[in-house]
């Protein structure tokens, strides 16, 4: 392993990571073990993760942080594209000194999580895929203009729950945009190749039914898209499917999720060993 924790710091701090035109606020528990960064869906908070992280325990190094207007702390950004999500990885990553680390993405998080483990195959211990980063053309007009009134409707009563970072500091055209942005990533001859060129462990924990804004059976028709991709890349596999539907699997198949992170990390932790 190279250098995967600073200075092995034992306790758990918190503060702001400046990054760009903005700051985050990030979390790091410290310790000696792998260190497991993780990113949020996409309006979320990294209170989402705390089952995971507890079920997980402290033999990891858990890396938690809110994205640019998330949360109660994280700052407003003029730049809220995806390049600038990935970019903030990075930010947050040397921030707390950490060269190589296990990521783990649920939805939005889980595309930044396979876009950055493409570009950084060296720094990437492997990755845990949250019900997201599924290669498919879900995005057309008619879905563009559902999202944009989806958001408009929402903005009648998310001013008022944004003291309690439960919701964004963004606009409801800034959250289209970044809602649009991600289905236009997500189109398979986008993300497709992103996720053919991943070199290191990939397990997906998979929730059923339907996720925020989707009818019937659109999001399961999404989720059979990784069938192909499993059978171009045999560095990726489902590591479960579970019983939750998108909005609940963080909350009641966390242990699903804590098992995926293990098996990822297990090649590492027994080369490692107690040297660490």
């Amino acid at each position: 392993m190279t250098n995967n924790s600073m200075s092995s710091t034992n306790s758990t701090w918190t503060g702001m990571v400046s990054v760009d035109d903005t700051a985050l606020a990030v979390t790091d528990t410290g310790g000696p073990g792998i260190p497991v960064i993780y990113l949020n869906g996409q309006f979320a908070t990294q209170g989402y993760w705390r089952r995971v992280i507890a079920e997980l325990g402290t033999g990891f190094r858990h890396i938690t942080y809110d994205e640019r207007a998330r949360g109660r702390k994280s700052k407003r950004s003029a730049d809220y594209t995806f390049e600038a999500a990935v970019r903030d990885v990075d930010a947050v990553l040397a921030a707390r000194g950490v060269e190589q680390a296990l990521l783990v993405g649920w939805s939005y998080g889980a595309v930044v999580g396979a876009h950055w483990a493409n570009r950084n195959p060296e720094r990437a211990l492997g990755v845990v895929l949250v019900d997201g980063a599924f290669p498919h053309d879900w995005l057309d007009e008619a879905m563009a203009l559902r999202i944009r009134k989806m958001f408009r409707r929402m903005n009648l009563f998310m001013p008022l729950l944004r003291p309690t970072g439960l919701t964004p500091r963004m606009n409801a055209g800034q959250m289209a945009d970044s809602n649009i942005e991600l289905g236009e990533l997500s189109r398979e001859r986008e993300l497709g190749p992103v996720l053919d060129g991943i070199t290191v462990p990939v397990r997906y924990v998979v929730a059923s039914g339907t996720s925020l804004g989707s009818r019937g059976d659109e999001q399961e028709q999404i989720r059979a898209s990784l069938d192909a991709v499993i059978a171009r890349n045999p560095n990726i596999t489902i590591g479960a499917k579970v019983a939750s539907n998108h909005g609940a699997i963080l909350k009641k198949d966390f242990r699903a999720v804590a098992e995926a992170v293990r098996g990822v990390a297990a090649p590492h932790r027994e080369g490692a060993g107690d040297a660490r």
